[in-house]
């Protein structure tokens, strides 16, 4: 029997994508194959992180024990766990509504075509991330208005270059599209300003509510 490297599990409200504000249960894989300037989750990707073993049906019967009926699937990177599909479909099949926050690196197409399909966030890395390089933009062919993509802005030329992204693949006429500062990098206000001036229309400015709830440090919320 596969058993996945949970690094952490819990309930809490979703901080930013289609359902911020809802409850939602975390499911946090282990690993990542990026290695982005801002991750405040790094922690969960270094070889000596602390980990337990748990099977898709351990998984499935921890869910379903919460009550809550969102999942998250996040990480580190949730799409490079092997038997990650099962598990998805085993959680879909339970009544769960899905939710994958995947970095934008790892192909998408299989994923989306499992049955019951979950939702898909997926960042697209600006460059002060370092590793815009490694974006699929393939990927953006199998969004829908069910999905988004979101793009972490650390300064003026990460703003600049998402512009130019949404443009080019008409990301708002596909799915839904996030602008989020890193935190204590960008002020909010200049990402408003920026909207404003450039007419960004089916953008939307999102803060990290978990950072404003509770200390931006804090794991497990």
């Amino acid at each position: 029997m596969f058993c996945f490297k949970v690094a952490e599990k819990f309930v809490s409200i979703n901080g930013e994508g289609p359902r911020a504000g809802e409850l939602a249960v975390f499911l946090r894989f282990c690993g990542c194959n990026l290695d982005c300037g801002y991750c405040d989750t790094h922690w969960a990707n270094t070889a000596d992180v602390k980990y337990v073993l748990a099977s898709a049906e351990e998984l499935v019967a921890y869910v379903k024990s919460t009550g809550v009926k969102n999942v998250t699937l996040t990480g580190g990177e949730p799409l490079l766990q092997e038997d990650i599909a099962r598990l998805i479909v085993l959680l879909g099949e339970s009544g769960a509504e899905v939710e994958i926050e995947t970095n934008g690196s790892v192909p998408l197409r299989e994923i989306v075509s499992l049955s019951p399909r979950p939702s898909v966030t997926a960042d697209y890395k600006l460059p002060s991330s370092g590793m815009e390089k490694y974006m699929l933009t393939e990927n953006f062919s199998y969004l829908t208005l069910r999905d988004a993509v979101k793009f972490v802005v650390g300064d003026m030329c990460d703003l600049l270059r998402a512009e130019e992204i949404i443009n080019r693949y008409s990301l708002t006429d596909r799915c839904r599209v996030y602008f989020s500062p890193v935190f204590g990098k960008i002020k909010p206000v200049e990402i408003a300003d920026f909207m404003k001036e450039r007419n960004l229309n089916g953008v939307r400015l999102q803060l990290q509510l978990h950072k404003i709830i509770w200390n931006p440090d804090m794991r497990g919320v």
